[in-house]
């Protein structure tokens, strides 16, 4: 009997690629092209896109995530990813930035340094998703549920839990791919791990209850 090994995965530059795999590793190669050293401004970067805007913009905010500094990386990301959360939450079709966040972004050579680091993880991601389900990004409960999930993974990213910004960060990256790549199916399997991630570092560790009680507290 014949036994049949699964292929690897072809090589991002091989023609048997499927088209849908370059989509995001098209979009960061674009952004590296230029300065290193130019500062890329958050509200010229969203007006260039259309259907990628908010999975641009959520990368751009998970990036901090990755600076190996206690306290800095959550005080970054969270807020920003709590800004895409709610946006999505309210049903805004594209993102919206104040006025001082539309004037700033990062500098060129940190999308390269991060699109060098997730060049071999796109190989294998890029292959695996594809445009599908997209009643999973685009129906209105069902970009809301995603806001939901992204308001308090924001809000956990930006607690003082040790040890979670990496964590926090890769599981967003689910998010990010699935809204660039238009994978509904991805956005499931985001929508699960996040859902889980909340009941464990969460409402399990009371980290959640006692900030959104802070919270409460502080309302007029």
């Amino acid at each position: 009997m014949t036994t049949h090994k699964p292929a690897d995965p072809p090589d991002p530059g091989s023609p048997e690629t499927p088209p849908h795999s370059a989509s995001t590793r098209t979009v960061l190669d674009a952004l590296g092209v230029g300065d290193p050293e130019q500062r890329l401004r958050l509200g010229e970067l969203m007006a260039d896109l259309r259907q990628s805007a908010f999975g641009m913009l959520l990368f751009i905010a998970v990036l901090p995530s990755f600076i190996p500094i206690p306290g800095v990386a959550g005080a970054l990301s969270g807020p920003l990813v709590m800004l895409v959360g709610v946006q999505l939450l309210l049903g805004l079709r594209r993102p919206w930035l104040p006025r001082f966040l539309a004037a700033r972004g990062p500098q060129r050579k940190s999308i390269i340094r991060f699109g060098k680091i997730l060049a071999r993880p796109l190989r294998w991601v890029e292959w695996l998703v594809r445009p599908r389900l997209e009643w999973a990004l685009d129906h209105r409960l069902a970009s809301a549920f995603t806001g939901l999930l992204l308001l308090v993974l924001g809000l956990l990213l930006a607690l003082p839990i040790p040890f979670t910004n990496y964590a926090f960060g890769a599981l967003l990256l689910l998010f990010v791919f699935a809204l660039l790549e238009r994978d509904g199916a991805l956005m499931l399997l985001a929508w699960l791990a996040g859902a889980g991630t909340i009941v464990v570092f969460g409402l399990l560790s009371g980290n959640l209850v006692q900030a959104v009680g802070e919270l409460l507290a502080k309302w007029p």
